[in-house]
């Protein structure tokens, strides 16, 4: 049950409503968000007991369930990696009202940038563009070699997974993992570079959602926005900056995050908006379609196209097996249609008068003979 309620998005709905009444550009508005945004799509959070992901990863009998992310574990071992990989690869989940609420803050001209520790690509699969986010701990955009870091090309590298192989470098013939980062890995600079740049920008709302703030440097970004912004929390619980540094300025909404979605963009009078997104997802999903890349389209083609072909090829060899008999009976009924076409009966013919003709000779010198013993 949702606790947040309309009356506590005012304060969000008025400010919105205002900028968007007076054509005013200027508003700056930061997402930041998680895992607990990506449930609903299918995808499980990583700490939750029973349901996350680790508790899920531990049927895989890895020493520890952060293993799973651990640079050194996989280059030992990165089976169960790509297991996961294979399950939570782009173009599998619908994304979420929530994504689709910050897709909308971008066609409004309101989105400054999205902040997301998540790998999932759900923010990119609802329309946002590359300017427009920011994946914290990496993503599937780019693959590349653990040692010599050559790239894998998208194409390559679903090649591997659609025929459950691991993904290996042509150069070294190292394994090849997506630009997702792991545990002594580095975070990519671009999310540094982005938030000072943002931060000198100016941030005026900085909307965080579906995260506990446990994992740092994500944690600290709601605390190093100045005090004059609005900071909003979705979230199921109190936590990070908000429970140990409140603010004046935070409102803090305690609930399922696509609920809160809902009301928000409800009272914003965005619902027809929403809906043609969802549908558009939707259709998009159901044709295998919901991608991020051009190659990985061909790869879908290309299987389909394979699986025809393969099928035209045994449909091929059933008829002809199925044909053979009647092969060998048209050529049965062939022969003896060449059978019947012999004159047969007239050599016959010719056969019993030369039989007779010789009879009758042998006759004739007979009674020759005898006449000639009389005389």
């Amino acid at each position: 049950m949702c606790s947040a309620t309309e009356k506590s998005l005012n304060p969000l709905v008025k400010l919105i409503q205002k900028v968007l009444q007076e054509n005013d550009p200027s508003l700056k508005v930061v997402f930041a968000v998680g895992a607990g945004i990506s449930t609903s799509a299918g995808i499980p959070d990583f700490r939750s007991p029973k349901t996350g992901l680790y508790h899920n990863l531990s049927k895989l009998n890895l020493p520890y369930p952060e293993a799973v992310f651990d640079i050194d574990f996989f280059a030992k071992n990165p089976k169960p990696f790509n297991l996961l990989c294979n399950e939570l690869y782009p173009g599998k989940f619908l994304p979420t009202k929530f994504h689709y609420l910050i897709k909308l803050f971008h066609d409004k001209n309101l989105l400054k940038r999205c902040y997301t520790q998540n790998i999932d690509n759900l923010e990119r699969l609802a329309g946002l563009p590359d300017d427009k986010v920011v994946e914290a701990h990496g993503s599937f955009v780019k693959n590349h070699c653990i040692k010599c870091h050559e790239e894998l090309s998208i194409k390559e590298f679903r090649s591997f997974l659609v025929k459950d192989e691991i993904p290996k470098c042509s150069k070294c013939k190292n394994y090849v993992k997506p630009d997702i980062v792991f545990f002594g890995e580095a975070l990519p600079h671009e999310f540094f570079d982005k938030w000072d740049e943002d931060l000198s920008d100016g941030i005026d709302v900085c909307i965080v959602a579906g995260t506990s703030l446990q994992v740092y440097p994500f944690a600290t970004l709601p605390g190093e926005t100045p005090d004059s912004t609005w900071r909003i929390l979705i979230n199921r619980e109190k936590c990070g900056d908000f429970e140990m540094n409140s603010r004046k300025k935070d409102l803090v909404l305690l609930g399922d995050a696509d609920e809160i979605a809902s009301m928000l963009i409800k009272q914003l009078g965005w619902e027809d908006d929403l809906n043609k997104l969802l549908e558009n997802g939707r259709a998009l999903l159901k044709e295998n379609k919901l991608t991020l890349f051009k190659d990985e389209e061909l790869i879908v083609e290309t299987a389909e196209e394979r699986s025809k072909e393969l099928a035209k090829e045994i449909a091929e060899v059933e008829t002809a097996e199925e044909k053979k008999p009647i092969e060998e009976d048209k050529n049965v009924t062939e022969l003896l249609g060449e059978i019947e076409k012999l004159d047969i009966g007239s050599k016959n013919d010719n056969a019993n008068k030369d039989s007779k003709g010789k009879d009758n000779e042998e006759k004739n010198i007979k009674e020759k003979d005898a006449e000639d013993k009389k005389r």
